[in-house]
Order: structure tokens, then sequence, then C-alpha cells
């Protein structure tokens, strides 16, 4: 008998390593298909098969599809939209092809292109923005000037906070439409944005498998006007109404979107009119919010989706309620990494499950407000949410590093290098 694979779509730093992890642990050999294996560093680390396709051609992959078919039964197909959303429904149109169970791929192009998703939401009555649909400059001042300042500019397609900025004044409106329209912005789609009403409140994302929410986090950004995520937590504090209403309105979007089979993280904020969906990602949250669910509630839903592709019943019981957060380290400052300092002290900080570093001394840094900006996490996790936030607080004040400024244009000195403290504030703490 054929040995099982599964095979997974691109990589994710993330997520990626979890999957494998996951895959093996179900008796399946992992196979990547990806435009470039080597940018994902466990594939090699941890020697895991890998072919090079261009991820963006259905029938080339429908080709590797069939070669890989001669050598193992193919148990199921999934993969990781990091910097293309629509890699989702190119996911669906394979496990359609191949008649394996999968999501719907139009209902996650829909999802996709947020112009869509906003009109099919807007017209079945579910809470959101006040919104339009911008392809230039001059629409995009029209439309701030009849919605109201301040207001939201996103890219109709795209994830991690990328080209998301609030405007809260019209010159700040001018600079960053001139980013998004004026070239420097990477466009993999006809150039258009949302020009959004600012929602005002706290924001929570719900976790949701199949037609069931898992749970819901807290979020938190990074000082505005951008929306770096800097921290979320597991469960949100919501009393048992708040919990009721979120949850509505999250299972409310998947009904309109044609969602409900597999992963699906929805962006919700409460409002003083109540809660209003910001987003909704027909996909799995990127990490670490699958461990959190995970430390929090004791449900794999990383292994748990895998059963799905592959056809099987998942166990979404939880095991137990903990509170699990996760911080985001942020450096101050633009310039170079000089140093960062031992994280042995964190680590041994109770509770505390991982302390992880993204970059290397010497790594020039630079903010550009996206998800992408944070240099490591700390996760914690304890049954007590008061413990768990000092725990955190603890271990992220633990952690230091020396950042020199780049030279200033014009030959003039810069300061020398500057130690930092990690950045202890969540997601939303200016």
């Amino acid at each position: 008998m054929a040995r099982k694979a599964l095979i997974l779509i691109e990589g994710h730093s993330g997520n990626g390593p979890h999957y494998v992890q996951a895959a093996q642990r179900l008796g399946l050999h992992p196979i990547t298909l990806s435009a470039d294996p080597a940018q994902y560093d466990y594939i090699a680390a941890k020697g895991i098969e890998a072919i090079r396709v261009d991820t963006d051609n259905l029938d080339a992959l429908i080709r590797e599809g069939y070669r890989i078919r001669l050598r193992y039964d193919i148990a199921g197909i999934t993969g990781f939209a990091v910097n293309n959303e629509l890699l989702s429904a190119t996911v669906g149109k394979l496990c359609l092809y191949f008649e394996l169970p999968g999501p719907n791929p139009a209902s996650i192009e829909r999802c996709c292109d947020k112009s869509a998703q906003r009109q099919l939401l807007g017209e079945a009555g579910v809470p959101m923005p006040d919104y339009r649909v911008a392809a230039n400059a001059t629409e995009v001042e029209s439309s701030a000037a009849e919605i109201g300042l301040p207001v939201v500019l996103k890219p109709v397609m795209g994830s991690g906070s990328r080209g998301v900025r609030l405007c809260r004044n019209v010159e700040e409106l001018i600079e960053h439409t001139t980013y998004l329209f004026g070239g420097k912005y990477l466009w993999r789609c006809a150039p258009r944005v949302l020009v959004e009403q600012f929602a005002q409140g706290p924001q929570y994302t719900v976790e949701i498998m199949g037609n069931e929410v898992i749970g819901i986090a807290a979020t938190d950004f990074g000082p505005l006007p951008h929306f770096a995520f800097r921290g979320v937590t597991f469960p949100a504090p919501l009393i048992d109404d708040e919990y009721r209403r979120v949850a509505e309105v999250s299972l409310s979007c998947l009904r309109v979107l044609g969602l409900g089979w597999g992963p699906t993280c929805i962006e919700v904020r409460w409002t003083k009119h109540g809660p209003v969906v910001i987003e909704v990602n027909p996909r799995l949250a990127g990490a670490p919010d699958p461990q959190l669910v995970q430390l929090a509630y004791g449900v794999d839903l990383i292994t748990e989706h895998i059963k799905l592709v592959m056809g099987k019943k998942c166990d979404l019981r939880r095991r137990h309620s903990h509170t699990a957060a996760a911080r985001f380290l942020r450096p101050d400052r633009d310039g170079t990494l000089e140093w960062i300092g031992d994280t042995s002290r964190a680590t041994a900080v109770s509770g505390v499950t991982e302390v992880k570093l993204y970059v290397e001394p010497k790594t020039p840094l630079i903010s550009r407000g996206e998800d992408q900006d944070c240099i490591g996490r700390v996760i914690v996790a304890s049954p007590n949410r008061a413990q768990t936030e000092a725990m955190l607080q603890r271990a992220v004040n633990l952690i230091d590093w020396s950042i020199t400024p780049f030279p200033i244009p014009g030959g003039k000195r810069s300061a020398g290098p500057t130690p930092a403290r990690a950045q202890v504030a969540g997601r939303g703490e200016d």
C-alpha cells in the first residue's frame, strides 16, 4: 500500500513547522510545493520534501499532483496564504480537482476581495464600518469627505497589516494615498483601496473551525496610525452577553460569504453600537494564535484541520480553561541591531512556554508599521489571567537589546548604540 502524503502549498515561518509535525504524528508524509522552498528555513532544517513549482499556476500544480500520486496516496491538500490571499482559493480548486475535502474556492475568492466581502456583508445587514472603494487619489479624497475623518485606508487584497493606515487628517490622507498609488506599494491586483470609517473600541479575533466558534481572543495594536499586532490573549475578557453577540455576528458572516468548511478567523471591534465586523479571513490565523488556543483550551487546531483535510471528523472539545498570551517584541527606533541579550532569564520565568527571536545581531531594522516589523515574541500560559499577565510582563522586561541609529543624511553623526527594553504593551497600547 502506498504511503499517504499531505501536500502543503507554500509554507509559513510560524504555522508551517507545526503542520509538518502534526502531519508526521498522523502518519503522513508532508510535501511542500513552493515557488521558492529555500525561503522557509524549517524545510531544509527538518529534511522535508519540497518541490519547486509556480504556485500561481494551477495547471502546474495539477501536474505536480499527478506526479506525486505516482509515488504516494494523496491524503489531503492544504496551504498557506502568506503573501497571496488567493492561494487559499487555489488550494480549494486543487481539492476539487483531486476529489479531496477542501474549501469552496468561489467563496474564498469573494472573501479575499475585501470590497466584495464588504458588499455582501452590507447587503445582508451585518454590522460593519461605513466604507467606499477607491481606485485613485481623487476617489480617495471624495470618499474620505463623505465618510468624515478619521478614516482607515487599506488595499482591497492583502494581509499582515501591509498598506493599512489610519488617516486622522488631510495631510496623512494625502501622504498615504501617495504611497499606495505612487508606485511604492507592491500591488498583486489592480490598485484599489477601501476608505473605511474608523471603528473605535477593543478588537477581538474569533477563531472558528467549520461552524463552531473555538474561542475569542483579545488583540492589541501598536501605536497609531499603524495597525501592527503587538499582542493577543486567549480568552478575551468578555461577559457572557458580549461573547454571545460577537460569536453570533461572526457566524452570520460564514452564512453570508458561503464559508463554514475548515478554519476561519474573523476580526471584530466592540464599538458603542456593539460588535462590528472588520475583516473575515477564510483561513487559520497566523502564529502564534493556534499555539495559544492549544495552551488555553487544549484544542490543537492544526491537527484537527489536517483531519478535516483527510476527510476525518475533528475533535474540538476543550480539555481545560487557562489564559494564554503572546507579546511581540518591537524595536522602538530604526537602525542596526547591535546585540540582543540572553533570553535564558526570560525563558526561566514561571509560565513561559516560548521565547523566540526572529533576527540576528547586525540586522538593519526599519519600521513599516506592519506585522513583519517584530523581532521576536514571548508566550506565557497559566490557569489565571492576572497571573499570566504578571508573568508575561516579567519575562518581557528581562529582554534587552541595543540599536545603532542609521547615519543621518548630510554627513552628520548620529547617536551611538542605544539600549532598548522590549515593548511591553499589547496590540493597541500606545
